[in-house]
C-alpha cells in the first residue's frame, strides 16, 4: 500500500491510510504514532493552530500516561518543565488533612497544562515528523464507514470548496460535539449519561497558589478546589448551580467564597489576583458504546466524557490514543488486526473504572453541601476514613493515580 499522497492543493481526491479528525491530545498522539511508523496520516482540525495551542483545558497527567508519551518520543518538554505533585490536601470541618500519595505509593502526578502538551504534539507531528495537518476546516462529513473504502469530506477554509479524502480508517478525536460522533447511526449507539445536578465555576487567577499542592475544600456552602498551574497562575473551582451565569460571580464574591470554603486552621487564605477566566461547567459524564463503527474508531471526548471532578479526561484520551495508534500501525504495516478488534473493550475497562471513581469522589466533594444531613454525614465518614484507614488510603491512591495493575 502506498503511503504517498498528492500535495494539499491538488484538485483531485486525495488518499491517506488514516484520517484523524481533531487535533487535541488524542488526535495528535495518534498522528505522531502513525508518523513514527511511516504511516501516512492527515489530521483535520476545525480551529486554527493558534487557538488549539492556547485554549485552556486540563493540566493533570498521570505518571503512566507520561511514560507512554515518553516511550513514543513525545515527552521531552513535559519532563523538563512539568511540576511534580506528590500530595493533595482535603479541608473539612475547619481542619486541613494532607494526603501524601507519593510517600504511600512511590507514584506522582505531573502538572503540565494541556495547551503546552498540544503545542509540543503539533510541532512534533507537523514540523518534525512531517505529518499533514489542515486547520480551519469546516463541515466535516464521513462517508461509507461500513465499507472498506471510507472517505472524509470537508470545506476548504480558503475557497469554501468541498475536498474529499479517501482512507482506510478514520480516527474520531474531535470531542463531544464533533462530526465523528454525529456520524454514528443513532439506532446502533447507546449513550450512557450521568448528570450530577451541580455546576462548577471554573476560574483562572493571575495569582500564585496558596499551597504547594491541590486543595479540596468540602464545605457546607459548596465545594472549592485549588489546582496550581504555575508559580503565577492558579486554577480554582467553586461549586455553583448548574447553568449559573459567570456574571453572578464578581471578583469580591469569588474571593470571599474561596476564603470560606478553603478556610482551615493554620492555613493561609488564597492569594487574590485578577480573574482572567470565568466559565460555568455543568458536571456530567457520558460513555458512547460502541466506540467503533465500521472503519471509524472514536477516542477521547468523542467516545466518553468524564467530569473534571477527578482530573481524568486527558488521561483517558491519551490511553485511547496509545491503544488506537499502536493498533492502526499493526494493521497497516503487518496486517495484524487484533489490536483494532480489542480496542473498544480495552479502552472501556479503564473508562468505566474512572467514571466510577469520579462518581464516588463527587459525593465526597459535594455531599456536605447537599442540604441533606444523611448525605453530609456519609460524605464526612468517607473523608475521615481516608485518614484513619491505611487500606482506604491505599485504595484511594490507586484510583487517584490510575495505577491499578489491571482494569
Amino acid at each position: 500500500m502506498s503511503h504517498a499522497s498528492p500535495p494539499p492543493d491538488s484538485d483531485g481526491p486525495q488518499r491517506f491510510p488514516v484520517v484523524v479528525v481533531g487535533a487535541g491530545p488524542a488526535g495528535l498522539t495518534v498522528g505522531n504514532i502513525l508518523r513514527a511508523a511511516s504511516v501516512g496520516c492527515l489530521v483535520l482540525e476545525a480551529e486554527t493552530r493558534e487557538v488549539i495551542e492556547r485554549r485552556p483545558r486540563a493540566g493533570v497527567i498521570e505518571e503512566w500516561a507520561v511514560r507512554g508519551l515518553e516511550k513514543r518520543g513525545l515527552a521531552r518538554n513535559l519532563l523538563d518543565r512539568a511540576e511534580l505533585h506528590t500530595a493533595c490536601e482535603f479541608r473539612f470541618e475547619g481542619e486541613r488533612y494532607r494526603f501524601p500519595y507519593g510517600e504511600l505509593t512511590g507514584s506522582h502526578h505531573f502538572v503540565y497544562p494541556q495547551p503546552l502538551l498540544v503545542t509540543d504534539l503539533v510541532r512534533e507531528y507537523a514540523d518534525v515528523r512531517g505529518g499533514e495537518i489542515r486547520f480551519g476546516v469546516r463541515d466535516v462529513a464521513l462517508h461509507d464507514l461500513d465499507s472498506d473504502q471510507p472517505s472524509v469530506s470537508y470545506a476548504c477554509p480558503e475557497t469554501g470548496e468541498r475536498r474529499l479524502v479517501h482512507c482506510d480508517f478514520v480516527a474520531g478525536c474531535d470531542g463531544a460535539r464533533g462530526a465523528t460522533r454525529a456520524a454514528l447511526p443513532p439506532e446502533r449507539v447507546r449513550i450512557a449519561r450521568h448528570d450530577y445536578g451541580i455546576g462548577w465555576l471554573a476560574l483562572l487567577a493571575e495569582a500564585p497558589p496558596s499551597a504547594d499542592c491541590v486543595l479540596f475544600g468540602c464545605h457546607a456552602r459548596g465545594f472549592a478546589g485549588q489546582m496550581p498551574r504555575s508559580p503565577e497562575l492558579t486554577r480554582y473551582y467553586l461549586q455553583c448551580p448548574p447553568g449559573d451565569d459567570p456574571d453572578n460571580w464578581p471578583h469580591e464574591r469569588v474571593w470571599s467564597e474561596l476564603r470560606q470554603r478553603l478556610g482551615a486552621a493554620g492555613a493561609p487564605p488564597p492569594t487574590e489576583g485578577r480573574l482572567i477566566e470565568k466559565r460555568v461547567l455543568d458536571m456530567h459524564d457520558y460513555v458512547v458504546e460502541p466506540m467503533v463503527h465500521g472503519r471509524l474508531h472514536l477516542a477521547g471526548d468523542a467516545a466518553h466524557l468524564v467530569a473534571p471532578i477527578a482530573a481524568k479526561g486527558m488521561n483517558l484520551a491519551l490511553h485511547d490514543a496509545f491503544l488506537l495508534g499502536d493498533a492502526l500501525v499493526a494493521r497497516l504495516t503487518t496486517g495484524d488486526d487484533s489490536g483494532l478488534g480489542g480496542y473498544a473493550e480495552a479502552c472501556l475497562r479503564r473508562v468505566w473504572d474512572y467514571q466510577e471513581f469520579s462518581q464516588w469522589l463527587s459525593e465526597v466533594y459535594h455531599g456536605t453541601a447537599a442540604g441533606d444531613p444523611f448525605r453530609a454525614g456519609t460524605a464526612l465518614a468517607r473523608l475521615r476514613r481516608l485518614f484513619t484507614s491505611p487500606t482506604a488510603a491505599a485504595a484511594f491512591a490507586e484510583q487517584y493515580l490510575g495505577t491499578a495493575a489491571r482494569y
